[in-house]
């Protein structure tokens, strides 16, 4: 076993000492409740996630277990009744199922937007947004209007505004669910390309199993409420993966069946 090294003999020695690693996203505790005429309702109970810098993590659940509320606590668009979020890199990008570009600008010029509330110069807004739509694979898009592109397009250009955030987390609430199958294919390889080409950590809401394990780096399966991460899995399959593929496939099944496990837990209390 190699001996442990303190601070001071590292100095002593002339040894950098690194500083430890921090969590790009740290959950720590967090309660949240909501208050009902019928009383107090608790929507997260005791979640404890660590996010590692550029990690991809898919928080998978059924409807209302409390996924995008806790998305919402880690954006900061709420607080936690108890418990703390940490962010190590300041405010993350949040990218939603709806597109909400501004149908009244065009594809480039709702991208420019975030930089010029980012205080990016004038003189480098438009480069940086056609930098950001040749990402997402929308050359020549910048002039085109919301209505103008297919339901892909416009998320492909959701995506890119989110980009333009310039956060090192990046949080995305089933951005591909109201999309085709097809569309939806094209886009999580996309997806991957970007994440691995740009290196940020992802937290990806979503209720397809299929969709988590193609995705997903590490996956957290959510109980009905109140939510708790009941069950997690490292996905060490290589990408990029296709969901027909059989290692994807049993996977899936696997979870399908803590899923399905959960739901008849909370359907029996």
């Amino acid at each position: 076993m190699r001996p442990t090294v303190t601070a001071d003999q590292a100095a002593a020695s002339g040894t950098a000492v690194l500083p430890p690693r921090h969590p790009a996203v740290r959950v720590a505790g967090v309660h949240k409740t909501f208050s009902r005429a019928d009383g107090v309702q608790t929507v997260l109970h005791d979640i404890n996630i660590d996010v590692e810098p550029g990690e991809f993590v898919c928080l998978l659940g059924s409807s209302g277990c409390g996924k995008s509320t806790l998305l919402s606590l880690i954006a900061g668009l709420d607080e936690p009744t108890s418990g703390r979020v940490e962010i190590a890199s300041g405010r993350p990008a949040l990218m939603f199922q709806e597109h909400a570009l501004f149908p009244w600008l065009t594809a480039g010029r709702n991208i420019e937007l975030v930089l010029r509330l980012r205080g990016v110069p004038k003189a480098e807004r438009r480069p940086r947004a056609e930098e950001l739509l040749g990402l997402v694979r929308l050359q020549g898009a910048y002039g085109k209007r919301p209505h103008e592109l297919s339901g892909g397009m416009r998320q492909r250009v959701a995506l890119a505004r989110a980009l333009a955030q310039d956060s090192q987390v990046l949080l995305m609430d089933e951005p591909f669910a109201a999309l085709d199958a097809i569309t939806r294919d094209v886009l999580h390889e996309e997806l991957t390309r970007i994440w691995e080409t740009t290196g940020v950590s992802v937290v990806f809401v979503t209720h397809n199993v299929r969709e988590a394990v193609r995705l997903g780096q590490r996956i957290l399966l959510m109980s009905c409420r109140p939510g708790r991460v009941a069950h997690e899995w490292k996905v060490d399959l290589p990408q990029p993966r296709r969901p027909e593929g059989p290692d994807v496939a049993a996977l899936s099944v696997e979870i399908t069946d803590q899923l399905r496990e959960e739901i008849r837990r909370h359907a029996q209390d």
